[in-house]
Protein backbone atom coordinates (compact mmCIF):
# COMPACT_ATOMS: atom_id res chain seq x y z
CA UNK A 1 0.00 0.00 0.00
CA UNK A 2 1.57 3.21 -1.09
CA UNK A 3 0.00 5.88 1.43
CA UNK A 4 -1.90 4.54 4.33
CA UNK A 5 -3.89 6.84 6.06
CA UNK A 6 -5.61 6.88 9.71
CA UNK A 7 -7.27 9.59 11.55
CA UNK A 8 -9.56 9.67 14.29
CA UNK A 9 -12.79 11.74 15.21
CA UNK A 10 -14.58 12.28 18.32
CA UNK A 11 -18.63 12.19 17.69
CA UNK A 12 -20.92 13.41 20.31
CA UNK A 13 -23.76 11.87 20.06
CA UNK A 14 -26.39 9.57 17.16
CA UNK A 15 -26.93 12.69 14.95
CA UNK A 16 -22.99 13.39 14.87
CA UNK A 17 -22.60 9.80 14.05
CA UNK A 18 -25.36 10.10 10.95
CA UNK A 19 -24.19 13.03 9.70
CA UNK A 20 -20.76 11.42 9.25
CA UNK A 21 -21.97 8.23 7.55
CA UNK A 22 -23.54 10.57 5.22
CA UNK A 23 -20.37 12.97 4.55
CA UNK A 24 -18.49 9.38 4.11
CA UNK A 25 -21.12 7.81 1.60
CA UNK A 26 -19.66 10.79 -1.08
CA UNK A 27 -16.46 8.69 -1.23
CA UNK A 28 -17.64 5.33 -1.74
CA UNK A 29 -17.20 3.70 -4.77
CA UNK A 30 -18.20 -0.29 -5.92
CA UNK A 31 -15.76 -2.99 -4.91
CA UNK A 32 -14.74 -1.41 -1.23
CA UNK A 33 -14.96 -3.03 1.84
CA UNK A 34 -15.43 -1.48 5.06
CA UNK A 35 -15.65 -3.34 8.42
CA UNK A 36 -16.97 -2.00 11.20
CA UNK A 37 -15.16 -2.77 14.86
CA UNK A 38 -16.69 -2.37 18.45
CA UNK A 39 -18.56 -3.53 21.00
CA UNK A 40 -22.53 -3.84 21.82
CA UNK A 41 -23.79 -0.32 21.23
CA UNK A 42 -21.09 1.21 20.21
CA UNK A 43 -23.03 2.70 16.89
CA UNK A 44 -21.74 0.52 13.78
CA UNK A 45 -25.65 0.28 12.57
CA UNK A 46 -26.67 3.81 13.28
CA UNK A 47 -23.02 5.05 10.95
CA UNK A 48 -24.63 2.39 8.46
CA UNK A 49 -27.57 4.33 8.73
CA UNK A 50 -25.85 7.16 7.87
CA UNK A 51 -24.10 6.62 4.75
CA UNK A 52 -27.36 4.36 3.44
CA UNK A 53 -28.93 7.85 4.27
CA UNK A 54 -26.29 9.70 2.13
CA UNK A 55 -26.53 7.30 -0.59
CA UNK A 56 -30.44 8.26 -0.60
CA UNK A 57 -32.00 5.68 0.77
CA UNK A 58 -34.68 6.63 2.89
CA UNK A 59 -36.39 3.33 4.23
CA UNK A 60 -35.68 1.62 7.59
CA UNK A 61 -32.08 0.30 8.52
CA UNK A 62 -31.82 -2.22 10.76
CA UNK A 63 -28.61 -4.42 11.59
CA UNK A 64 -28.55 -7.79 9.83
CA UNK A 65 -27.77 -9.92 12.76
CA UNK A 66 -29.90 -12.52 12.50
CA UNK A 67 -30.47 -12.71 8.66
CA UNK A 68 -26.52 -11.96 8.52
CA UNK A 69 -26.92 -9.92 5.26
CA UNK A 70 -29.14 -7.20 4.20
CA UNK A 71 -28.87 -6.02 0.20
CA UNK A 72 -30.13 -2.39 -0.65
CA UNK A 73 -30.26 -1.93 -4.45
CA UNK A 74 -29.32 1.70 -5.21
CA UNK A 75 -28.73 4.16 -7.75
CA UNK A 76 -25.31 4.31 -8.03
CA UNK A 77 -24.28 1.28 -6.33
CA UNK A 78 -25.47 -2.08 -4.74
CA UNK A 79 -24.81 -1.77 -0.76
CA UNK A 80 -24.11 -5.17 1.32
CA UNK A 81 -24.56 -4.90 4.99
CA UNK A 82 -23.24 -7.41 6.74
CA UNK A 83 -23.49 -8.71 10.50
CA UNK A 84 -21.38 -11.84 11.81
CA UNK A 85 -22.33 -11.19 15.42
CA UNK A 86 -23.91 -14.39 15.53
CA UNK A 87 -21.51 -16.66 13.96
CA UNK A 88 -20.45 -18.89 15.63
CA UNK A 89 -18.43 -21.98 13.25
CA UNK A 90 -17.34 -20.51 9.94
CA UNK A 91 -18.60 -23.15 8.24
CA UNK A 92 -22.01 -21.30 8.31
CA UNK A 93 -20.54 -18.83 6.26
CA UNK A 94 -19.00 -20.94 3.75
CA UNK A 95 -23.07 -22.75 3.37
CA UNK A 96 -24.30 -18.87 3.09
CA UNK A 97 -22.91 -18.19 -0.01
CA UNK A 98 -21.81 -14.73 1.64
CA UNK A 99 -18.63 -14.32 -0.47
CA UNK A 100 -20.24 -13.72 -3.79
CA UNK A 101 -21.94 -10.24 -2.89
CA UNK A 102 -17.89 -9.09 -2.43
CA UNK A 103 -16.33 -7.34 -5.03
CA UNK A 104 -17.87 -6.21 -8.34
CA UNK A 105 -20.67 -3.92 -7.94
CA UNK A 106 -21.22 -3.50 -4.22
CA UNK A 107 -19.78 -2.19 -1.28
CA UNK A 108 -19.61 -4.34 1.67
CA UNK A 109 -19.84 -2.92 5.56
CA UNK A 110 -18.80 -5.87 7.43
CA UNK A 111 -20.09 -5.68 11.43
CA UNK A 112 -17.79 -8.17 13.62
CA UNK A 113 -15.40 -8.69 10.45
CA UNK A 114 -13.12 -10.63 13.40
CA UNK A 115 -16.22 -13.71 13.45
CA UNK A 116 -15.14 -14.36 9.99
CA UNK A 117 -11.03 -13.67 10.12
CA UNK A 118 -9.42 -15.55 6.75
CA UNK A 119 -12.89 -15.76 5.43
CA UNK A 120 -13.52 -12.33 4.07
CA UNK A 121 -11.93 -11.41 0.53
CA UNK A 122 -9.17 -7.95 2.18
CA UNK A 123 -10.52 -5.31 3.51
CA UNK A 124 -9.94 -1.64 2.20
CA UNK A 125 -11.03 0.50 5.26
CA UNK A 126 -11.13 -0.70 8.52
CA UNK A 127 -13.18 1.43 11.54
CA UNK A 128 -13.06 0.69 14.67
CA UNK A 129 -15.40 3.04 17.16
CA UNK A 130 -14.88 2.92 20.77
CA UNK A 131 -17.59 4.21 23.60
CA UNK A 132 -16.34 6.81 25.48
CA UNK A 133 -19.78 7.55 27.95
CA UNK A 134 -22.07 9.44 25.88
CA UNK A 135 -19.22 10.21 23.25
CA UNK A 136 -18.14 7.86 20.35
CA UNK A 137 -14.34 7.85 18.51
CA UNK A 138 -13.96 6.87 15.59
CA UNK A 139 -10.51 5.59 14.29
CA UNK A 140 -10.59 4.80 10.04
CA UNK A 141 -7.71 3.45 8.66
CA UNK A 142 -7.17 2.45 4.95
CA UNK A 143 -6.18 -0.95 4.70
CA UNK A 144 -5.40 -1.03 0.94
CA UNK A 145 -4.72 1.11 -2.40
CA UNK A 146 -8.36 1.43 -2.93
CA UNK A 147 -8.85 2.32 0.66
CA UNK A 148 -6.28 5.01 0.47
CA UNK A 149 -7.67 6.25 -2.39
CA UNK A 150 -11.05 6.69 -1.10
CA UNK A 151 -9.36 8.26 2.58
CA UNK A 152 -7.42 10.60 0.17
CA UNK A 153 -10.47 11.98 -0.94
CA UNK A 154 -11.21 13.23 2.13
CA UNK A 155 -7.77 14.50 3.27
CA UNK A 156 -8.63 16.97 -0.21
CA UNK A 157 -11.74 18.50 1.42
CA UNK A 158 -10.14 19.00 4.58
CA UNK A 159 -12.13 16.57 5.87
CA UNK A 160 -9.23 14.26 7.57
Amino acid sequence: MLNPVSHTWILQNEDATLSWGRRFSDFLYPGLVVTLEGELGAGKTTLTRGVLQGLGYTGRVKSPTYPILETYSLSRLYFYHFDFYRIYDKNELEDSGFRENFGGSGVCFVEWPEKAEGWLPSVDIGIKIKILAEKREFTVVSLSEAGSLCLEKWQKLGWL
